[in-house]
């Protein structure tokens, strides 16, 4: 098995699709390709989102997307790993590392003084992989959300 990563563009949105709604799936949203589509078309349109995708055996099988954003008080960019997921059929080949490895990568080529990540509290198996690749849990701050 040949694992792929490469930066998705705008070109790339009929692949992503399914994935993109697999992980809304996953999240318990309704399923929505016509909105996966529309929001993945805007955001690489607009260029407001950095997404590589992972090809296994040229078919693909998971992505991640980044966002950027900068912190004030370190006073550097950030990129936030908004989503990260692999179709369950290709998960434990590698390719949720892979996707980190990427972003790490990719985060590190343009001067980011992090990456930052939030994940559900009872997604352990996703936690496991993000210590495994040296991700920190933050232990000395709250998230709060604020629905408008």
């Amino acid at each position: 098995m040949s694992i792929t990563i490469r930066r998705a563009d705008y070109m790339d949105v009929d692949a992503l699709v399914p994935l993109f709604d697999g992980y809304r799936q996953f999240y318990k949203w309704p399923s929505d390709e016509t909105l996966a589509r529309s929001f993945l078309s805007e955001r690489l349109r607009a260029e407001e989102a950095i997404v590589f995708i992972a090809d296994v055996d040229h078919q693909p099988v998971g992505f991640t997307l980044l966002y950027p954003s900068f912190s004030s008080t370190a006073a550097g960019r950030i990129f936030v790993l908004n989503d990260l997921f692999v179709k369950p059929d290709a998960r434990t080949a590698g390719v949720g590392s892979a996707l980190l490895q990427a972003a790490a990568d990719f985060g590190r080529a343009e001067g980011a003084i992090r990456l930052t990540l939030s994940t559900a509290i009872d997604n352990t198996t996703a936690q496991a992989v993000y210590e495994r690749m040296g991700w920190v849990r933050n232990t000395a701050f709250f998230t709060y959300n604020l629905t408008l």
